[in-house]
């Protein structure tokens, strides 16, 4: 496994990022501590969850089963870099009660308590800011962020779908207060499929000096050899993929990809992983595994070399939207 620097922290985390999501809702606990031995196994120290996961009723479930995870001992929470993530209602579904949710002080402080409690730790290595908290000023996020450095439960902060201009906000008020570091990472929607953080957020990010944490790097399975897995096995594509491939266009241009990494020997997926391995700004990309083999290949993913011809033959069939403000200016 490689590792990385954190954007600009002196934190080393692996280029593979563990996410958690579906432990719990599709993945037992059993299962899912098995999954988190063999990515440690593996090399794999980037562990990323949030306070919400397990969903509806069971909300916090899944920092839970991490929880009980780092319990088994044998140095399993020092090994980890972990990251989870504040702002949604933890209550049951339907209107969070007041301040019960998103990013004023008093949530921040109550849901890192809680967040602790569920994974049986005193810290929190990369505490996220799960969505963008129009009501909030940074200025009062920031102070409940000192607070908790100060204590001991948080070392470094991150953001998780900002645009590029709440990154620079972000930071920059930060910068002003003095003796906060600001954000270290940004976690969003970034594939071969869905590329428009290259125009904005990317740029931001390394700007500022965050890493750039990719979620959904197959596009819901559409990057997956779906097409290739729904002739050979029967297996039709569900959610996000299927309502891709219900476009003609979109359809054919994931043949196009599909062919294009038959041709090279190459599985759809892992080349997608890999892709993104390549792109400045990326420390890594979140792998959700629900079995060992998924893990696997995502392992595979990691130490594949992609050739300068089958990235440019990536960005014919996928291009991006080029630099800003180029992009949408001329």
């Amino acid at each position: 496994m490689k590792y990385t620097q954190l954007g600009r922290t002196g934190l080393k985390v692996s280029r593979l990022v563990l996410g958690t999501m579906n432990f719990g809702p599709q993945t037992d606990e059993a299962d899912s501590h098995a999954i988190m031995d063999a990515a440690l196994d593996a090399g794999i120290n980037f562990f990323d969850t949030a306070n919400v996961y397990g969903w509806g009723e069971n909300k916090g479930r899944t920092e839970s089963i991490i929880g009980n995870w780092f319990a088994k001992g044998e140095g399993r929470r020092d090994k980890v870099v972990l990251a989870t993530k504040v702002y949604g209602n933890m209550g049951a579904d339907g209107p969070a009660w007041p301040n019960h949710d998103k990013l004023s002080a008093v949530n921040i402080r109550r849901a890192v308590d809680a967040s602790l409690k569920r994974l049986q730790t005193d810290y929190i290595d990369v505490y996220q800011f799960h969505h963008v908290d129009r009501n909030t000023p940074f200025e009062e996020i920031w102070q409940a962020i000192d607070v908790l450095v100060q204590q001991g439960k948080i070392l470094y902060v991150g953001s998780s779908n900002f645009p590029g201009y709440k990154i620079a906000q972000a930071n920059e008020i930060a910068a002003r207060r003095g003796g906060t570091i600001g954000l270290v990472s940004e976690q969003c929607l970034y594939n071969l499929a869905e590329r428009r953080a290259e125009m904005e957020v990317v740029p931001a990010a390394q700007e500022y000096g965050l890493g750039v944490i990719p979620w959904s790097p197959l596009h819901g399975g559409l990057l997956g050899g779906v097409i290739k897995k729904e002739v050979e096995g029967g297996r039709r594509a569900s959610g996000r993929a299927a309502d891709a491939l219900a476009d003609a266009g979109t359809r054919a241009q994931i043949q196009s990809y599909e062919d294009l990494l038959d041709k090279h020997g190459i599985e759809p997926g892992e080349a997608a992983l890999a892709w993104l391995l390549t792109r400045p700004g990326v420390t890594g990309p979140i792998v959700g595994p629900r079995t060992a083999e998924q893990l696997a290949s995502a392992v595979r993913a990691s130490e594949l070399e992609l050739s300068e011809e089958l990235l440019t033959a990536l960005d014919e069939i996928f291009p991006g939207p080029g630099p800003s403000p180029e992009a949408f200016a001329w």
